[in-house]
């Protein structure tokens, strides 16, 4: 494992362009190295072991082992290893099958490097990631219901109403900048939503800001 101000990253897909450019995103960020690459989910599953890194990129689809076996075998050789699904398929039991192998998270290959760069320090400090646009499917393939937002996601979401930027939320609401951006965040994939102005929307059509 690495210390504390350096994330390490294995990246695992069968397609050598899509490794270049994830790559190359990534490495283009402070704080994240990528220490490995590999090509299969087998060798994911031996370069995993051999490199323990923090987190591994691991494609859905890659031939003999798919991402969701190789999860397994990479969780049980190494528990404190990340592991986050990247691929383009987005499918409801795929989805959940690798949730339940033990998954940090589920992203598409059209996430944005923001949004990717970000996700890889959400993972890695334990949370669960997930594209927006696919959290309704996981609750769907688990047969519930979204999680009701927290006072706090609350709180943000009524100042976002009034048009405050997360500078401001987090000075009226005594918290960082980074910490509202978190709550958004989480609001978002409650919600199944993409930005802001729907959050608020879909907020107010559940009676979530009354």
């Amino acid at each position: 494992m690495s210390d504390a101000k350096t994330i390490e990253v294995l990246l695992a897909d069968d397609h050598p362009v899509v490794r270049e450019g994830l790559c190359a995103i990534l490495e283009s960020a402070p704080g994240i190295r990528v220490v490995g690459q590999a090509g299969s989910g087998e060798e994911a599953v031996t370069r995993a072991a051999a490199l323990r890194p923090d987190l591994v990129l691991l494609d859905l689809r890659m031939g003999e082992m798919d991402g969701v076996t190789a999860t397994g075998h990479i969780l049980r050789e190494s528990p404190r290893t990340r592991v986050v699904i990247v691929t383009t398929y987005e499918d409801d039991a795929d989805i959940l099958r690798a949730v339940e192998a033990g998954a940090a998270g589920y992203l598409l290959k059209g996430t944005s490097r923001v949004e990717l760069i970000e996700a890889v320090h959400a993972a890695v400090r334990g949370e669960t990631v997930l594209t927006p646009s696919l959290a309704g499917k996981l609750f769907r393939a688990r047969g519930t219901t979204p999680s009701p937002l927290s006072g706090r996601e609350c709180d943000v979401l009524r100042l976002v109403s009034r048009g405050l930027t997360n500078a401001d939320i987090g000075r009226e609401l005594f918290i960082s900048e980074a910490t509202v951006k978190t709550h958004l965040l989480r609001t978002f994939k409650k919600l199944d939503v993409s930005d802001r102005t729907a959050a608020v929307i879909t907020a107010m059509e559940r009676g979530l800001l009354a």
